[in-house]
Parts: structure tokens; C-alpha cells; sequence
């Protein structure tokens, strides 16, 4: 194990909930506004996971107003406080690009049923 690993191993973190692609979640991102501290709720759907490690990230689109907002999260930043499973997506894709085309009912994915 190098040095950098030994490094990287104390800043990765192990509170996460694990979810994958396909799932819906509420990400709760620290906003810095001045001297103030809040939390914003970022709700989509994770259409693509990447890297693994300190470089590890995941992407997350939802639809507000009519228009596609997408966001990528570092995975093991500090400024993510919680990340929380909203429902579990039955996919057969490793990367959920195709869903930028799509509107309407046609844009939801299946639910595992458990």
C-alpha cells in the first residue's frame, strides 16, 4: 500500500448509504452563503456512477420547471451531508443518458418491487 492510499483512506468516507444507478435520491448539499451555513436538498434520479476512490462521483438529474438540471457530486465531499434513498430504479444500463431525450411518463423508471 503507497503512501497516497494510506492518505486516501482516512478522507474516504464510510457513513454513505449505498445506492446505484436507476435509484432516487435525496442528496442534502452544505450551502456557504458568506458567514451562513443551510442545507439544500437536491432530489433526481442517479443516472451515472464514476471512479472509484477519492475520485469516485455520481450524477444526479431531475426535472425542475420543465427543464433537465443535472448535478455532479463528488462522492466523498465534505460539503454532502447525507445522501438518503428515496426508491430503488430496475434498470439494465450501467450510465442513464438516454433519459435526456425522454419527457413526461416516458422519462420514469420501473420501481424493484421487494
Amino acid at each position: 500500500m503507497s503512501l497516497v492510499d494510506l492518505v486516501e483512506e482516512k478522507q474516504l468516507r464510510k457513513d454513505m448509504d449505498s445506492f446505484n444507478v436507476g435509484d432516487t435520491v435525496k442528496v442534502q448539499v452544505i450551502i456557504r452563503e458568506g458567514d451562513k451555513e443551510r442545507i439544500q436538498v437536491f432530489r433526481g434520479d442517479v443516472i451515472a456512477k464514476r471512479g472509484s476512490g477519492m475520485g469516485a462521483s455520481f450524477t444526479v438529474r431531475k426535472v425542475s420547471f420543465g427543464i433537465g438540471v443535472e448535478r455532479v457530486f463528488p462522492l466523498h465531499s465534505k460539503m454532502i451531508k447525507k445522501i438518503e434513498v428515496v426508491r430503488r430504479g430496475k434498470i439494465r444500463r450501467a450510465k442513464l443518458y438516454y433519459l435526456r431525450k425522454l419527457k413526461g411518463k416516458a422519462a420514469r423508471l420501473k420501481e424493484i418491487r421487494s
